[in-house]
Parts: C-alpha cells; structure tokens; sequence
C-alpha cells in the first residue's frame, strides 16, 4: 500500500504556469498509467493557453472560483465542479480567486506531452 501525504509533497511549477504538488504519480508511487495532482493558482492569474497530445485530464475544484476555458467554450467553475479535457484539446483555467483544484490525467502528465500556444 502507498499513503503518500500531500503536505509531504514538493510543489513546482509545471510548462504552463500553474504550481502542482504531486500527490501520486510513477515518480512516488506504484501508479503506472496515471497521476493525481494538486494544482493552486493566485487570483487573477491563468494558467498558459496549452493540450495534451496524449494524456486526457480531469480537472476537480476543491476551492475558489474560475474560468475554464476549453476549446471554443468558457464557462465559470468553482468548488464541487469537474471539467474532462480530452486529449488534443486546447485549453487553460484562469482563477477570479483564488483557486485550488485537483488534476487527473492519463497517462501520467508529462512536460514532454505539454504543448503551448
């Protein structure tokens, strides 16, 4: 079994701007296929306008408001709320407050599967 604590966890600063603590990926877990991070952004700050060529991602908010911004649409999220990205979508979340949200994706995210406008 695998416990690792979030406070444990180191935050960084991943390709789009956004500051994550990994709560469970290969790099502290058994965990092959997937990884589960927390993400928080400042308010009035956005994470930078980006897809994923191969990782599908869900975004969960625990706190905050903001605007997710997927593809064409727009549209206000804040705490309870869970968005799916699909692969290849073009997309970006900016925080009115601010915002703290888990983030899924499969396969593990990856710099190297992060691509900018």
């Amino acid at each position: 079994m695998h416990v690792c604590p979030l406070e444990e966890q180191k935050a960084f600063t991943t390709k789009d701007g956004s500051t994550i603590r990994v709560i469970l990926d290969r790099a502290n877990a058994s965990a092959q296929n997937q990884s589960l991070a927390e993400a928080t952004l400042k308010a009035g700050v956005s994470a930078e306008r980006h897809y994923h060529r191969v990782s599908e991602e869900f975004y969960f908010i625990l706190q905050g408001e903001g605007e997710m911004h997927l593809g064409d649409e727009v549209q206000v999220v804040g705490p309870g709320d869970a968005i799916v990205i699909p692969p290849g979508a073009w997309h970006f979340i900016a925080a009115r407050t601010d915002l703290r949200l888990l983030c899924c994706c499969s396969p593990a995210y990856s710099h190297e599967d992060t691509y900018l406008t």
